[in-house]
C-alpha cells in the first residue's frame, strides 16, 4: 500500500518539462530534484515530498532520459499515476524503483488523499476507487528491491 497527496498536472508531460536539459550537466540527484518541473510550474518541486503524481495520458514522452523518474523519486515523489505512460519513462521509473500505476479517468484535486495498490492495481483518491493495471511480479519485485540494480544485486 502506498499513500500520498495529490499532486495533479497535465498530459503529454514530457522528460523535458520533468527535468530541463540544462540540468543535466551535473549528476547531482539533489540539483534534478530542486528543478524538477521548473518550466511547467516553478514552485511545484516544493511539493512533491510525499506525493502522488496524477497525470494525464502520455506521461514521460519525449525523451529517454532515464533521469526524469530518478528526479521525481529524488524529490519525494512516492508514486506516478496515469491512464497511460511512455513505456522508456515506464521501464525507467521502475528500474529506479519509483512505483507506477496505469488507470483511467481519476477526478482530481490537489491536495488530495491518495492510497494505491500496485499489485491489486487500484487508487484511491479522496474516497473514490479507481481500477487500473496491477504489475507484473517481476515488476513487483524490482520495485521492492528499490529498482533493478539492487534486485540483481540480492540475486548474487
Amino acid at each position: 500500500m502506498i499513500k500520498g497527496t495529490a499532486v495533479c498536472i497535465g498530459e503529454d508531460i514530457d522528460t523535458d518539462m520533468i527535468i530541463a536539459g540544462r540540468y543535466l550537466r551535473t549528476k547531482d540527484r539533489r540539483v534534478w530534484a530542486e528543478h524538477v518541473f521548473e518550466d511547467l510550474n516553478p514552485g511545484l518541486a516544493e511539493r512533491l515530498n510525499g506525493a502522488v503524481i496524477i497525470a494525464g495520458k502520455n506521461m514521460g514522452c519525449g525523451s529517454s532520459r532515464e533521469q526524469a523518474p530518478v528526479a521525481l523519486k529524488e524529490a519525494g515523489v512516492v508514486a506516478v499515476i496515469a491512464p497511460t505512460f511512455a513505456r522508456i519513462f515506464f521501464r525507467n521509473a521502475i528500474n529506479v524503483g519509483l512505483p507506477l500505476l496505469e488507470t483511467e479517468g481519476i477526478s482530481c484535486i490537489d491536495g488530495d488523499e491518495v492510497t494505491l495498490s500496485l499489485k491489486e492495481g487500484w487508487a484511491e483518491v479522496a474516497g473514490e476507487r479507481y481500477t487500473g493495471a496491477a504489475l507484473s511480479p517481476h515488476m513487483q519485485d524490482i520495485l521492492d528491491a528499490g529498482g533493478l540494480v539492487p534486485y540483481w544485486r540480492s540475486k548474487r
